[in-house]
């Protein structure tokens, strides 16, 4: 379950010398000198192979990760069933909230690589001293839980849909670059329906086509 890290010297050689991170904050706001060499030394690269884990209930990491190539997800089980409660793909962040809560408690939820991931490994506590660093550090932060925010609301607008046809024509929508990228079971999943369903609902919107 332990990432394979890339962690050396010259870590950052195949990303331009620049953690990615970098790059995605600076879509927000531009940063300091301090600021960059600070997210430089804190974060590091890791790789985790296809339908492995990133995080389970049993293992109690501190770190968030940022996808730079490949798609996750995060899920929850009952009992043998699983319970997609999201996706993601490059240029968005992965973690667990329930491992930075104070209290330590456990994380409750899976997150598995679905296809070999690239990532920015950044250690929990790097946010806290980053937020004390800079405002700007608090502005990004800010902008980041927004984006994350909107995409549980439409996450929540899917489940509530009412038919899984209309679930699954919002997740094209929505998610068009992943339709054909991830497995059916797994889309299944995150729609709440039957990969049978899928399927017929799959092969009826083509002959409407």
């Amino acid at each position: 379950m332990n990432p394979e890290k890339k962690h050396a010297l010259n870590k950052w050689t195949h990303f331009n010398e620049v953690s990615p991170l970098i790059s995605l904050f600076k879509t927000y706001h531009d940063l300091t000198s301090e600021i960059e060499y600070f997210i430089n030394q804190h974060t590091f690269p890791v790789v985790f192979k296809k339908n492995k884990f990133i995080s389970s209930p049993l293992d109690h990491h501190d770190y968030a990760y940022l996808i730079v190539k490949g798609v996750a997800r995060g899920y929850l089980k009952e009992g043998k069933k699983e319970m997609t409660i999201w996706i993601a793909k490059e240029n968005e962040l992965i973690g667990n909230s329930y491992s930075v809560s104070r209290d330590n408690k456990p994380a409750e939820a899976y997150i598995q690589a679905l296809e070999n991931i690239e990532a920015v490994a950044i250690p929990h506590e790097m946010y806290a001293r980053l937020y004390d660093m800079d405002h700007i550090a608090n502005y990004i932060g800010r902008k980041i839980t927004q984006f994350h925010y909107f995409q549980s609301c439409e996450r929540s607008l899917i489940a509530r849909l009412q038919t899984a046809e209309k679930k699954y024509i919002r997740f094209m929508q929505s998610y068009p670059d992943l339709v054909s990228r991830i497995g059916l079971k797994y889309i299944a999943c995150f729609l709440g329906m039957r990969m049978e369903t899928l399927s017929r609902i799959r092969s009826r919107l083509l002959v409407g086509v």
